[in-house]
């Protein structure tokens, strides 16, 4: 008798018309992003804007049909929607709270996310939007039941189902094709705000192109030798790699704040023309340690690549990564390496996370205990979004009010700046403090540090936050980013540093390649790979010859 309730009752419907109803849903409620790109960019104002506005979301609708069958048969179906439902509810709360762009290097983001860095994401606004878009549909899926067909029967009516879908999309684009082919060619990008389509291909993109790389890394540097004078003393160059700090905040390069008052003090050289590979660590960071680096950008051979950190372990320099973050994405693969993720140093741990000052934390000795030239790594967490707030100790809330929430969103918009800056603050005082660490090492050692940020931030502005916009797209704001260069007076006048000719040069425009280059320059290594015109230090110095010198190579 309780099958005669309607709230009991399981209706019956073919996985085909679920796939259309489950496409029509998304088409109408999960696309919201992408509807208020479209009108940002003016297309309502251009020829033919109804019929680009119907033609695509009758494509929208037809393509992830098509999908959807590819994915969903009487078997599937109570199982695959709801799981597609409750990721693109959550897709659909970070594009509207954030303007987030799914593609591929956003899902790489996504799925080398930790633990602690996801939970500051986890928001009680993302709740709500996975309970109403995504477990209130799927209770509906759930009350369903697949019609029962036989095998044969259920394949032939799934492709019948999937040409028709096809048919119905690609008549929707040629009835819209002129002002529909106008329209994606200048809005390239906008395909990856169409959900769930954005994420399920970009997923399968990185699932297919990421696979791990059997064999060792690509061999750079064959042939490089490590050229010193006779009698040179062991040099340290330690790399600070800042993390989401934008160009537009830093106090040097003229910003109305004086975020960088302690570097400002010391004698070292800002650059304030620098442009970033990507708008994302996981684009960056390889980057920036790679031979190929922006100007012959190849994502697959970065990554297959060695980094200079490997040349120059095999030149004997001693090199030693230390991560507040979450790795260093392949630079230091089985090199040293220290996490301090998960430390425990009361005096900048919380339990959740650490600030960057447990970086220097027994780095002196560390250092002392090389007996050659060392390359340090200092990977921080720095501006790391969106809880500013949680990056700086008390003393530096210099700026109130603070944005003290995860959700951006919530707070005033000098409220979030406040907070940002506040962070800068501090990334000037661990600076500052690296730099008066290297100074104590004067007697005995040449040292230099070079800081230099993965990436950009957006604080609002054009209501985008965070970062990861496709670099297509991205404003400056993700893309420009501070960079400074400090040089011990030993080293200067070893070779022969002329730092009036280096505050000249630094104006010029600059991009993340500068550090390969600068590195090998620094470190005296004669490599192939090295490109003089992006080194730092290129045509300011007059390096004493290297007669006599240890002539070292790759092993």
């Amino acid at each position: 008798m309780n099958q005669d309730k309607w709230w009991v009752r399981r209706w019956p419907v073919a996985s085909e018309w679920m796939a259309l109803i489950a496409a029509l849903y998304f088409a109408l409620v999960c696309n919201g992003a992408f509807w208020h790109a479209f009108a940002a960019a003016g297309a309502w104002g251009q020829p033919g804007a109804w019929r680009l506005a119907v033609g695509l979301f009758v494509g929208i609708v037809a393509l992830h049909t098509a999908l959807l069958l590819v994915l969903l048969n009487r078997w599937t179906t109570r199982i695959i929607l709801p799981l597609l439902l409750l990721v693109t509810a959550s897709a659909m709360y970070y594009m509207n709270q954030y303007r987030v762009y799914l593609d591929a290097d956003m899902i790489r983001n996504v799925l080398a996310t930790e633990r602690k860095e996801a939970s500051e994401l986890l928001t009680p606004g993302l709740a709500w939007y996975v309970v109403i878009y995504g477990v209130v549909p799927s209770l509906l899926v759930w009350r369903t039941r697949p019609v029962q067909r036989s095998v044969l029967r259920g394949f032939l009516v799934h492709v019948a189902g999937i040409v028709l879908a096809l048919v119905v999309a690609a008549g929707a684009i040629a009835a819209s094709y002129q002002p529909m082919a106008a329209f994606m060619r200048n809005e390239k990008s906008i395909r990856h705000l169409i959900t769930p389509g954005n994420w399920i291909v970009s997923l399968g993109k990185v699932l297919l192109g990421d696979a791990p790389r059997s064999g060792p890394k690509t061999r750079i540097g064959q042939g490089a030798t490590l050229a010193r004078p006779t009698g040179a003393r062991p040099r340290v160059l330690v790399l600070a790699v800042g993390e989401t700090v934008r160009a537009q905040n830093w106090g040097l390069n003229g910003y109305a704040r004086q975020t960088t008052p302690q570097l400002a003090g010391l004698d070292g050289i800002n650059y304030p023309d620098v442009t970033a590979c990507g708008s994302n660590t996981e684009v960056s960071l390889p980057c920036m340690f790679s031979a190929q680096g922006l100007h012959d950008y190849d994502r697959g051979n970065i990554r297959d690549s060695e980094s200079v950190l490997h040349l120059l372990t095999r030149l004997g320099i001693a090199t030693l990564w230390r991560d507040n973050q979450t790795g260093c994405k392949g630079v230091c693969s089985d090199l040293p390496f220290e996490s301090f993720l998960h430390a425990n140093i009361p005096a900048y741990c919380d339990g959740e996370r650490c600030l960057d000052g447990v970086l220097l934390d027994g780095l002196k000795s560390r250092i002392e205990a090389a007996p050659g030239d060392v390359v340090v790594v200092l990977h921080m967490l720095g501006n790391h979004g969106p809880a500013y707030y949680r990056r700086y100790p008390p003393e530096f809330r210099r700026y109130t009010p603070t944005c003290d929430t995860d959700q951006l969103a919530a707070c005033q918009p000098e409220a979030i700046v406040n907070s940002y800056d506040n962070a800068i603050l501090y990334t000037d005082d661990v600076l500052a403090r690296t730099v008066a660490m290297l100074q104590t090492l004067a007697p005995s050692r040449d040292a230099a540090l070079l800081y230099l940020s993965d990436h950009g931030e957006s604080l609002g502005e054009d209501g985008v936050y965070l970062h990861g916009l496709p670099r297509a797209i991205a404003p400056d704001t993700q893309l420009k980013v501070p960079m400074w260069l400090w040089l011990s007076p030993q080293l200067q006048q070893a070779d022969g540093v002329d730092m009036a000719c280096l505050r000249r040069s630094a104006t010029k425009p600059h991009t993340h390649d500068a550090l390969f280059n600068t590195v090998l320059g620094l470190m005296r290594v004669d490599a192939k790979e090295y490109s003089p015109g992006q080194d730092l230090l290129a045509g300011c110095e007059h390096k004493p010859p290297a007669i006599g010198a240890t002539g070292n190579t790759p092993q």
